[in-house]
């Protein structure tokens, strides 16, 4: 499980420099949300492999 969830965090972390790149690459004129949605799911499946690491 804690490999699952690292493997998921380290994905929406690279999906998430993505979106910036893309939004960067329209000079803005497309919605952020490209970069926060997979920030999002990057922090919460890292704050779950962090409580599974911890046990």
């Amino acid at each position: 499980m804690k490999n699952i969830l690292l493997v998921l965090t380290i994905t929406f972390i690279i999906l998430t420099f993505l979106g910036a790149a893309y939004v960067l690459m329209n000079h803005g004129t497309v919605t952020a949300g490209y970069i926060v949605v997979p920030m999002v799911f990057g922090l919460a499946f890292g704050g779950w492999y962090y409580q599974f690491k911890k046990k």
